[in-house]
């Protein structure tokens, strides 16, 4: 079974604009393990959060990999961020690319995660992915929603901007 790991950058960017339920678009379990919801205290993130919470979502952390992540990472200090990467270690399988996946805006843990074997996709891949999986979220909707999040402090060039927006038509 498919664990998606989601990050506080993540967390943050869909949390602003009220979007954290499009999470739910992916085919497995939803973790957020409980440092990255603790580091969550910008509004209204750690309100959406707290909503979205009440959906059962697994916050356990592999504290028996929170070493061997810490220690990968050498000097990078991700915070809270360390538990996805300790996730990606205890549930990655070298015969199923797609048994654990990351959310996250933070390139240090995207190219770790996809070092280790883990899927990654960023805030706006959760929203092309809720607009292709589900046939109540129109592409306009989604459109609105990649620009929502553009202008709420996850800033992408006009080129990217754009990509996002072409890949949701």
């Amino acid at each position: 079974m498919t664990r998606i790991y989601v990050g506080p950058t993540a967390l943050y960017s869909l949390g602003q604009v009220g979007e954290l339920s499009l999470l739910d678009s992916f085919d497995g379990d939803i973790v957020i393990p409980e440092p990255v919801i603790d580091e969550v205290q910008v509004e209204p993130t750690a309100t959406n959060l707290a909503e979205y919470r009440e959906n059962d979502i697994d916050t356990a952390v592999d504290e028996d990999r929170i070493d061997q992540a810490e220690s990968l990472l050498g000097d990078a200090d991700l915070g809270a961020a360390v538990t996805v990467l300790a996730g990606v270690l205890a549930h990655r399988d070298s015969d199923d690319r797609a048994a654990v996946a990351v959310v996250s805006e933070d390139r240090t843990v995207r190219r770790m995660a996809q070092g280790l074997g883990a899927e990654v996709t960023s805030s706006f891949g959760v929203v092309v992915r809720a607009a292709i999986e589900d046939k109540y979220l129109k592409p306009t909707q989604a459109k609105r929603i990649v620009r929502r999040i553009d202008q709420h402090g996850m800033h992408l060039t006009g080129e990217l901007r754009e990509r996002a927006v072409g890949e949701v038509a």
